[in-house]
């Protein structure tokens, strides 16, 4: 295949001093929080309009290269911490997306005053009341996940009287109660005592738990751990800069 490469004098104006600031960003000559030359002096550099190198700048902020700032300038961009958002999934449904039968067992529930783990988890004063869920869901003839969740009945009284050994607690939330934010944690551990025991595995088994909260006007509704045989689960998400 024969490689064409287009000389950087026949470029297109604006395309030539893009690429220009691009290398000298991604080449670290121009590090983050350093200034653009003033669209004044790109204009002298490349003797073009002021209209090229406003176009120029928009196109490497729309890029995240640089962010522009009124009166002030246009910066090389800082680094950001990019968190990965990740979907609140319906067991059931993924599991029968995998082609694999879906089963669901309530292993244990109990409604109660809350106690200082409880209010720590979820905000709560004390005298606040909880309802606390576990619970596994089952691809075909083995454990897929081990739920234990925490429910902050002031903000989902309704549940109190769902029928959770029929419905699972996540599924029914999804169905029935709005949330506005949510927070997730993951981390990798080993399965030891009832929790190796409800999923079927040895001791020391590597797990893939997921740690969530999910809120609703700044209200905890409710928070689960999700626990995952290490061989059993992948978590994808996409994100952009």
């Amino acid at each position: 295949m024969t490689d064409i490469r287009v000389p950087a004098a026949a470029m297109p104006l604006g395309q030539r001093i893009r690429a220009d600031l691009e290398r000298r960003i991604l080449s670290g000559e121009l590090g983050p929080g350093d200034r653009i030359p003033f669209e004044h002096e790109l204009e002298a550099e490349y003797g073009c309009s002021r209209m090229t190198v406003n176009r120029v700048l928009s196109q490497l902020a729309e890029a995240g290269l640089i962010e522009r700032r009124r009166r002030a300038g246009s910066f090389v961009r800082r680094p950001v911490a990019l968190s990965a958002v990740l979907t609140i999934a319906d067991i059931r449904a993924e599991i029968l997306e995998r082609g694999e039968a879906y089963a669901y067992q309530l292993l244990d529930r109990e409604e109660r005053a809350a106690t200082p783990a409880d209010r720590a988890a979820l905000g709560l004063a004390p005298g606040a009341r909880v309802l606390a869920v576990r619970c596994r869901h089952s691809a075909g003839d083995r454990p897929f996940a081990l739920e234990d969740r925490l429910l902050n009945l002031a903000a989902v009284p309704e549940i109190a009287g769902v029928d959770l050994s029929v419905e699972p607690p996540g599924r029914w939330l999804i169905a029935h109660v709005p949330w506005t934010e949510a927070e997730h944690r993951i981390a990798a551990v080993a399965a030891e005592g009832a929790t190796a025991e409800a999923l079927d595995l040895a001791p020391g088994t590597a797990c893939l738990v997921v740690r969530r909260k999910t809120f609703r006007a700044g209200q905890v509704i409710t928070a689960v751990s999700l626990t995952y045989p290490g061989d059993q689960h992948e978590l994808v998400a996409r994100f952009t800069p």
